[in-house]
């Protein structure tokens, strides 16, 4: 199984959300002071990918509860779908608090994630469902922490909170799949190639263009950010 994991995943060039290190030129340029605390240009990029993730993640888990063909996938195709509604319900919420335009489409790179899984079926389809989300996760966990740890704005603060509990919750559903190639995933995560920007950031959305909803699941687990809460 390794082998042919490293192949394919090689193949694909690496996933997602590891573009999150490279879209800013300067992240800690601050470029906005809110009342909230100042805004930098690295948090602004983490509010786009944590939408971004969502947009192919979230139809990735719909995916999953269809074609899956074991029970630990199923379960962790509902945890995607679970955690992201509920994070793209807090993105949608302070980005226009942030002034922030949040995409409405996935980054090419992860589009192209979801249309090899498209293309998959029965034990291989597990395989590299559960091996492409471990890694990807497994990849922006130490960003999330970089960001809870530096921010100065309670909004993304309290963004990076849940996007930490999601992104822990769904890298332990990935592993109890049993499905996981370790190795493979950590290579992959220490030693990412090099893409060109434009492979790894969601387009600006069409102007006019209704904003793009991941509706929750019939009974959601996960909860988006009260705004209201003290």
């Amino acid at each position: 199984m390794g082998g042919a994991l490293a192949l394919t995943l090689g193949a694909l060039a690496y996933p997602a959300m590891l573009g999150l290190d490279t879209v800013s030129t300067t992240p800690d340029r601050v470029i906005a002071n809110t009342q909230w605390g100042p805004l930098t240009e690295g948090e602004r990029d983490f509010v786009v990918k944590v939408r971004a993730a969502g947009l192919w993640e979230h139809p990735l888990g719909q995916i999953g509860l269809q074609k899956g063909q074991s029970k630990a996938v199923k379960i962790a195709s509902q945890h995607l779908v679970d955690g992201h509604a509920a994070l793209d319900t807090s993105c949608r919420k302070i980005a226009p608090m942030l002034n922030i335009t949040l995409p409405n489409v996935a980054s090419p790179q992860q589009e192209g994630f979801v249309t090899q899984l498209k293309g998959e079926s029965g034990k291989q389809f597990d395989v590299d469902f559960a091996n492409i989300l471990r890694m990807t996760h497994g990849s922006i966990f130490n960003t999330i922490a970089k960001v809870r740890s530096t921010t100065k704005n309670t909004l993304i603060r309290a963004l990076a909170n849940q996007a930490n509990d999601t992104v822990l919750d769904h890298i332990t559903v990935m592993e109890k799949t049993g499905l996981v190639d370790f190795d493979t995933t950590v290579f992959n995560q220490t030693t990412p190639p090099k893409l060109p920007k434009s492979d790894m950031t969601p387009p600006n959305p069409v102007p006019g263009q209704p904003q793009v909803v991941l509706n929750p699941p019939p009974n959601p687990t996960s909860t988006p950010l009260d705004l209201n809460a003290p």
